[in-house]
């Protein structure tokens, strides 16, 4: 008792009110990020249950777990990697169950950061990524591990689903249906160019370029952050959602 009383005291002066500093906070023009954990489809209300989580992961769970009102966020972006991956159980159409399945686990290090169980990896779903979109607001993306698919000579994006002879555009909210369902997939030119080192739009393969072109004509969401490598400084910044003013029409605030 002694000793966890010590780490209380050691803990006190970080307790507080955190939805009045907040406001306080935002008075002052400061800039707020909010990290949401977990994905989209892991919402224990919208994602494939049974196979979700015991919370709500979409974005408007952070007005209620840290004290704020809805109004008050301005601006939402959503994490994407450029392929899909998926840990545990549960229905995942784009699966890639063999050779380049493997490829892109290894070379992602898709492994379980505490268990280190292998995840999942198949190709983008752009039906699970718009559903996404819709649950969350999304204002702009941010797609990392791009790097991870050089090298795979014909990339694929999942577009819809054909489900029992009929195609779905939305991720059907009966779980036997989605087990049904299978990818309709629009075919992409891979490339070789290494990127890990590039750091400006420019400077991309013209290959992965029409690759993120695709992700935005097809989410209508535009690609704002681009993580090209593991590394701290390997992401290319197309717009910020804090400060730039080339944004201003879907970035108009300073809470993300």
């Amino acid at each position: 008792m002694d000793e966890y009383l010590a780490y209380g005291e050691r803990l006190r002066p970080f307790a507080g009110n955190v939805s009045l500093q907040l406001q306080e906070a935002d008075a002052q023009g400061r800039n707020i990020l909010f990290e949401g954990a977990q994905g989209t489809h892991l919402d224990i209300d919208h994602g494939t249950y049974p196979y979700v989580t015991s919370s709500n992961t979409v974005a408007g769970s952070a007005c209620c777990g840290a004290g704020i009102g809805p109004t008050r966020i301005d601006n939402v972006l959503g994490i994407v990697k450029a392929y899909t991956t998926r840990v545990g159980g549960g229905p995942f159409p784009s699966e890639l169950l063999g050779e380049t399945g493997e490829h892109i686990r290894k070379v992602g290090g898709e492994f379980g950061a505490t268990t280190g169980r292998p995840r999942r990896c198949g190709w983008l779903d752009m039906v699970v990524v718009n559903s996404a979109v819709r649950l969350n607001g999304l204002c702009g993306l941010a797609i990392t591990k791009l790097d991870v698919l050089t090298g795979i000579p014909v990339l694929k994006i999942g577009v819809s689903y054909n489900c029992r002879g009929s195609r779905l555009d939305i991720v059907p909210a009966e779980l036997g249906a989605l087990e049904a369902c299978e990818p309709v997939f629009e075919e992409f030119p891979g490339w070789d160019e290494d990127i890990e080192k590039v750091r400006t739009w420019v400077d991309l393969p013209q290959n992965a370029k029409k690759y993120l072109k695709a992700i935005e004509q097809i989410s209508g969401v535009p690609v704002r952050i681009i993580s090209i490598g593991p590394s701290r400084d390997a992401t290319i910044i197309l717009s910020n959602p804090f400060n730039d003013g080339g944004a201003q029409q879907l970035l108009s605030g300073n809470i993300v």
